[in-house]
């Protein structure tokens, strides 16, 4: 299901009382309360969610869930509005294009990033340990204290990874594109609540941003080489305490493609998992295609898997948006070939599509499971 917009009743002061908004739209009493966005109950079963920008024409631009939707003027003033359906269980980061400019929501507190906004329908479980971001200049968010300057003879570059102890340090959790956990989510601030909190054993976070994402990540072996000949000996190096024998790969979409991959490939190096919404679509070429998910069911890794490989010593938690539909056949193969080969399994849908502020409660739960 995704999102559309419905017209409001013709009407004047009052016309958004079902939303709790007093007042003539577009007046000061209504703009003072305004607080978006709101949802009240749809007939299906779902929400029927408002949103509201001030002044001039906006598109609202969903991340993967939805086509964009254009706001709709209230009566010539300032208001201008959208009724979103929305489907039951949702997660969704959203903005507002104004003349091809990204803005974060004003009215909504919850940021992810200084561009970006997060609404949530009432029944989307909620996500303890993220604290709520403000937006723009708000949302700058803390940085690990440790920096180090990698510069790889495998990958050629040069970038820069952070390392954060979380509760000390301890088992190293990789975080592949580690600059949207630091700079979108406050991955760091999680880690410390989960830890401090006792759901998760003390950890050492390493945020590994990407480079060419396609490249690196599409089941190739120069990543995982470089991460084991030149990355972890610099965090080994780093004075941070780090335990290299217990390490977590945590990665989403073609991250989590990558991680998987890497327990295949690199058994010695990878044996513990954690991806969200994992691009088991691929294959070799799939991305030059028109549909790139139109291909065998798995892709590559389903293939590798059914050679059989001994996957005994692996602990792997999958996770997926519950509205990825088209996600859905091909993660649910790679799970049951992945625990057939002999690896110890959880599996999780969460109430998001391809979004990572639907998978943010998955990363915790699913490294500290991981970590086991």
């Amino acid at each position: 299901m995704t999102g559309s917009a419905a017209g409001l009743a013709a009407g004047g002061e009052g016309a958004f009382t079902g939303f709790g908004l007093p007042g003539e739209p577009g007046g000061d009493a209504f703009w003072a309360a305004a607080r978006t966005p709101v949802c009240v109950p749809a007939g299906d079963g779902g929400w029927l969610t408002l949103f509201l920008w001030r002044g001039t024409p906006a598109v609202i631009d969903f991340e993967s869930w939805s086509p964009p939707v254009p706001l709709r003027r209230w009566a010539g003033t300032d208001c201008w509005y959208a009724e979103v359906r929305m489907p039951a269980r949702l997660r969704v980061t959203y903005r507002f294009l104004v003349d091809d400019e990204a803005h974060a929501d004003p009215f909504n507190p919850v940021g992810a990033g200084g561009e970006r906004s997060i609404a949530s329908t009432p029944d989307a479980p909620a996500q303890p340990h993220w604290p709520v971001l403000g937006t723009g200049a708000d949302a700058v968010l803390p940085l690990p204290r440790t920096r180090l300057r990698w510069t790889s003879g495998r990958l050629g570059g040069r970038r820069t990874v952070r390392v954060h102890p979380a509760g000390g340090g301890g088992p190293v959790v990789l975080l592949l594109d580690g600059d949207d956990w630091l700079h979108l989510h406050p991955a760091m601030t999680a880690f410390d609540s989960a830890v401090a909190a006792g759901e998760m054993p003390p950890a050492t976070l390493v945020f590994l941003p990407a480079g060419d994402r396609q490249a690196e990540f599409g089941c190739r072996p120069e990543l995982w080489k470089a991460v084991r000949d030149e990355l972890l000996p610099l965090v080994a190096e780093s004075g941070v305490p780090a335990d290299l024998e217990r390490l977590v790969v945590a990665g989403q979409s073609l991250g989590g493609l990558s991680a998987l991959y890497a327990a295949l490939e690199f058994p010695d190096l990878v044996s513990r998992v954690a991806c969200q919404s994992a691009s088991f679509w691929w294959t070799p070429g799939a991305m030059d295609r028109a549909d790139p998910l139109d291909g065998p069911v798995g892709g590559a890794v389903a293939a590798r898997l059914r050679q059989g490989p001994d996957l005994s010593g692996l602990r792997c938690a999958f996770d997926v948006g519950e509205h990825e539909t088209r996600m859905l056949p091909h993660c649910e193969l790679t799970e049951t070939l992945t625990e057939r080969a002999g690896a110890t399994v959880r599996v999780s849908r969460s109430a998001s599509d391809h979004d990572r502020a639907g998978w943010r409660h998955a990363l915790l739960r699913d490294v500290a499971w991981a970590l086991g």
